[in-house]
């Protein structure tokens, strides 16, 4: 049979993903002994690329008895197509070295899309440099992968440079160059380029609301989604829903989350495994675990992101049993754990008191998935051993650890030894915080007590006049809620509300039923050098009270309030959350800067550490 049918066969084998007539075609011409015609065997190495038969193809590569061009360039764009970009870059010197290629467009193309994916700039300028020099210079195609590159890597600006150049750019060029800008956050450069798109079709708007979203600019991002719907553009792929939802979890936008998720179910894409992921991660931040869960249980199809996203979901939310209980099934169902994975679990160990399965699943994670730790988890196995007391070991894991631990590592083992009463470590670690001149006012506080329950008064003074020597500057603190289509923030101290005079009768109320129960405020929380009953009315105006005091009085009785709030929960107001869920027998659920509370029945899901 002539070559040509040959060829003709591997094409149809490619185009529907054939790999048992792949295989049979191969071991067919081993037998003929037509393999050495370079065209047959780079046609064979292109169609296991498509097929994703990574190994089979680097044995046909490694097994060829002459390489071209081609032959590298469709090896390298399949090593990219498997996402193993670095085995990209470490394969091409071989290039050279073994059969005296230089590259060629094609090569240069697979090499900037292997940079671009590693964010990998360094070498990116490398092969940007050796492209220049080389015949192939004024290559749009590869100037377009060079746009995409520089975007991927925050260099938007030398993205523009090479995108000025091309003189005819294709959409993938423009998208790259709009996504780049809008990642940045630099909205008016992005918006200016999208204008001049020629055809703004769906892919030119998924560029320009995944970069805002990116950036954290999700409100703008969800106008113009709301404009490109408006505008009857097809969503014909389900990538801008998936950035849609994103915005919606990272805004907590719950209501706005579940619109999508219609918007998902009416266009068809429930079964898109991506998509799910991104509503699973939704549910769970916006704090409805319930349907979270549904989500997940739909699937017909679950990745580790999918495991992880829900495993992840419970441990913040507190389920610590939940959490363990769905790792131990994901590894049942053959699906292996990331890193991301392993942040989750020994978080949720940390909850529960879990020291030994947590120490477990550190050890597991560098001995059975050869994980290296990174801060993150060392994080939360000395949160987990501060907690439960284990105070010596977590010093001696700070002493093993190759990172050096961050503020927030050093307040919760100095908080850790408040709890248990032990002076002298906490001295220890109260010296390792503030010799890192915090930033975080709070810190300033938890330093000052300590110092002042050892009798060091002059330590204790000197955190506090730091707290203006350093000029730290605390954030306005501000918390919103939404509830239906309604959504309201609230600035601590507000006083203009309209509702001002019902939202501070009802605190009244409240107020007078806490101290009924106990309460007594803890001015401690407060920073200015007032007197005592001026700094009750600082804590008395904080934004999560009059958020959940709004909430009580427009919100349907026996619903959950959520509130979202930029700054971490003061002790104060921790304590006051709970004995209002109690009083008016509501489950009040608030994520702030660092972990998400349940308070429900005069309990909170943080177990009174965070």
């Amino acid at each position: 049979m002539p070559i040509l049918h040959y060829l003709h066969q591997l094409q149809n084998c490619a185009k529907h993903r054939s790999i048992v007539s792949t295989k049979q075609l191969h071991a067919h011409f081993i037998r003929l002994g037509v393999t050495q015609f370079l065209a047959l065997s780079n046609t064979l190495l292109n169609v296991y690329g498509k097929c994703s038969l990574l190994q089979d193809a680097l044995q046909l590569f490694d097994e060829m008895p002459q390489r071209d061009h081609v032959s590298w360039a469709t090896f390298l764009t399949t090593q990219n197509q498997a996402n193993l970009p670095d085995k990209t870059l470490s394969m091409f010197p071989a290039m050279f070295s073994l059969d005296r290629l230089l590259p060629d467009d094609f090569v240069f193309a697979s090499l900037v899309k292997a940079c671009g994916s590693l964010g990998a700039i360094k070498q990116g300028k490398q092969v940007h440099g050796n492209f220049l020099v080389s015949p192939y210079f004024d290559d749009d195609v590869v100037k377009s992968s060079l746009v995409d590159m520089y975007a991927k890597c925050g260099l938007p600006d030398d993205s523009r440079l090479v995108f000025d150049s091309i003189k005819l750019k294709n959409m993938a060029s423009w998208t790259a160059i709009i996504y780049g800008y809008a990642r940045k956050g630099r909205k008016e450069e992005a918006l200016e380029l999208f204008l001049r798109v020629p055809l703004k079709i769906l892919f030119a708007w998924t560029a320009l609301i995944s970069g805002l979203i990116q950036s954290a600019n999700g409100v703008d991002a969800f106008g113009l989604f709301v404009k490109m719907r408006r505008q009857g553009i097809s969503i014909i792929d389900p990538l801008v829903l998936s950035s849609i939802v994103g915005a919606s979890a990272n805004l907590a936008m719950l209501e706005l989350g579940k619109q999508v998720h219609g918007l998902v179910i009416q266009l068809g894409y429930e079964s898109c495994m991506f998509i799910s992921n991104a509503l699973v991660d939704m549910y769970a931040k916006c704090s409805d675990m319930s349907a979270a869960r549904d989500v997940f249980s739909r699937m017909s199809r679950r990745d580790v992101v999918s495991w992880t996203s829900i495993i992840v979901g419970a441990a913040q939310h507190g389920q610590a049993e939940e959490a363990l209980s769905l790792y131990d099934n994901m590894i049942l169902n053959g699906v292996k754990p990331n890193e991301v994975t392993f942040v989750g679990l020994i978080y949720a160990c940390s909850h529960v008191g879990l020291v030994n399965r947590g120490r477990e699943l550190f050890k597991s994670m560098v001995e059975d998935y050869g994980i290296h730790p990174s801060l993150q988890h060392y994080t939360c196995l000395l949160d987990l051993l501060g907690r439960s007391g284990h105070l010596e070991e977590a010093e001696s894991v700070i002493n093993l650890m190759p990172f050096k631990p961050d503020e927030p590592t050093w307040a919760a083992l100095l908080s850790a030894c408040k709890q248990y009463r032990n002076a002298k470590m906490a001295i220890k670690f109260a010296d390792h915080l503030f010799s890192l001149k915090p930033e975080e006012p709070s810190t300033y506080i938890l330093l000052s007590n300590t110092y002042a329950s050892s009798g060091l008064w002059e330590h204790a003074s000197k955190a506090r006049q730091l707290l203006e020597s350093l000029e730290v500057r605390k954030e306005p603190g501000y918390s919103y809620i939404y509830f239906g289509k309604e959504s309201q923030m609230f600035y601590a101290g507000e006083t203009s509300h309209p509702m001002k005079d019902k939202i501070f009768g009802l605190l009244n109320e409240l107020a007078v039923e806490m101290r009924r129960r106990g309460y007594v405020p803890d001015t401690s929380y407060i920073l200015h050098n007032t007197d005592h009953q001026e700094k009750e009315r600082q804590l008395f105006w904080h934004s999560e009270r009059l958020a959940i005091a709004y909430g009580l009085l427009k919100s349907v009785p026996g619903t959950v309030i959520r509130i979202v709030k930029n700054l971490r929960v003061c002790g104060d107001c921790h304590t006051v959350l709970k004995l209002i869920s109690d009083i008016v027998q509501r489950e009040i659920v608030v994520r702030d800067a660092k972990r998400y509370h349940h308070f429900k029945g005069g309990k909170c899901s943080c177990n009174d550490f965070w």
